[in-house]
């Protein structure tokens, strides 16, 4: 891992020195109507020389939890106390975020940033400032977390995906108590993480929140809690002085998306929680038509444990419902 030798730090319209703070943005193009877009970005450089560690969230616009976990957590470091840098752009999507839509509605052929990243100089909008975003990141991060959450059609608990690299199991562990629930993702491209793992760096993805969490507490909650394993993070890597926590109850395991089998009204079992072990054929849900006759179940496909639900109870036949870790075993 590269350290930075007490120099100053440029990302985008951003130049920080040693032991400060400083706000810009990393331009992305302009709009037919003379719009400029910019990728909005802290660095706060610190005074002692340490790894870069980037924060990235908003890649998708209905997820304003990864801002507010940024906003939190920039107010709890201190610049004159870090070691190393840390690098946030709370909103890698502006143009999405604006709107608070998943993607850019501007742009239909890569609306999903996070399933064309790194984007290309010459491709679609999307791409465009899907690839500004990463010219400025590539040479400068170590360390990288992409914070996602549900967005507007489900809630998602605490849950990481990792390339099974021990760095990226490191990292992911880094994340705090709380976060055991850790699946394999050996996708190659289409993410700031695979970005980063294909560059011989390591990135993860993490998720917490959704629409079922937007109530004021509740995504102050949220928020407060990305924003404490920011701060974990840097205590790992010695970056900042303090106590890090890990994980005791760490797994190893896969995701299953479970389709809706019938039309109705989405109704989880009584009793069922997130993050919760299960065994295999265990019921989650019914689905039940608008008369209350059961018309469809959902159960575990093996053992483990459900991080995602929907949102909207009224759901068709094949839509989504449940993100399901199937829990291989114990991480060590």
């Amino acid at each position: 891992m590269s350290t930075s030798a007490n120099e100053s730090l440029t990302v985008g319209t951003a130049t920080a020195e040693p032991g400060q703070m400083i706000r810009g943005a990393i331009p992305a193009g302009d709009l037919a109507g003379g719009v400029k877009v910019e990728i909005p970005v802290v660095v706060i450089n610190g005074a002692a020389p340490g790894p870069t560690f980037w924060v990235n969230a908003a890649i998708h616009g209905d997820e304003p939890e990864g801002p507010l976990a940024c906003m939190l957590a920039s107010k709890q470091i201190d610049p004159a106390k870090l070691r190393g840098a840390v690098v946030m752009v709370p909103c890698v999507n502006p143009l999405a975020f604006s709107a608070a839509e998943r993607g850019n509605p501007l742009d239909t052929f890569t609306y999903d940033m996070n399933r064309i990243y790194p984007g290309k100089p010459d491709g679609y909008f999307s791409d465009r400032v899907a690839d500004a975003h990463w010219q400025a990141m590539k040479d400068v991060a170590d360390l990288e977390i992409s914070i996602h959450s549900g967005g507007a059609h489900s809630f998602l608990d605490k849950a990481i995906f990792v390339d099974e690299r021990p760095e990226s199991v490191e990292l992911a562990k880094a994340m705090g108590a709380g976060w055991g629930c850790i699946m394999s993702n050996f996708t190659k491209s289409g993410s700031p993480m695979a970005a980063m793992n294909n560059a011989g760096k390591v990135g993860i993805t993490v998720e917490l929140g959704g629409r079922s969490y937007t109530s004021p507490e509740r995504f102050r909650y949220v928020g407060a809690e990305l924003a404490k394993s920011i701060l974990n993070i840097c205590f790992h890597y010695d970056m900042l002085d303090g106590e890090a926590t890990y994980p005791d109850d760490a797994t190893k395991g896969q995701q299953e998306a479970l389709l809706a089998p019938a039309s109705g009204i989405f109704l989880p079992e009584e009793g069922v929680d997130f993050l919760t072990m299960m065994k295999k054929g265990d019921k989650i849900a019914s689905i039940v038509n608008i008369f209350g006759d059961v018309v469809g179940e959902l159960h575990a496909p093996a053992d483990g444990m459900f991080f995602g639900l929907r949102a909207l109870p009224n759901v068709n036949q094949g839509d989504w419902c449940c993100f399901f870790n199937k829990v291989e075993g114990p991480r060590d």
